[in-house]
């Protein structure tokens, strides 16, 4: 099966993908990198079975997929406070 997700270079969404791939399926890894880091997925980067693209959830994207793992988040206070000046 082929998936995506989002947040796939964070603690939680990178641990996901190395599992998905040890299962033998494919990953399509969405992530900013805004809080995660491309040395979490560093191993995957050359497998067959795994795409990282390094865009926002927030930004238009189209994949086929059998299955969506959202894991996109901040997972730090700092990291998800709005300043005033900030847009949605």
């Amino acid at each position: 099966m082929r998936y995506i997700v989002t947040g796939g270079a964070g603690f939680l969404g990178s641990n996901l993908c190395y599992k998905l791939i040890a299962n033998g399926h494919e990953v399509v890894c969405i992530d900013n990198l805004y809080t995660g880091s491309k040395k979490n997925i560093y191993k995957l980067l050359d497998s067959n079975s795994f795409k990282f693209h390094n865009i926002d959830v927030t930004e238009k994207f189209s994949f086929d997929c059998d299955g969506i793992f959202h894991l996109a988040c901040p997972a730090s206070p700092p990291k998800y406070t709005l300043s005033s000046d900030s847009k949605l």
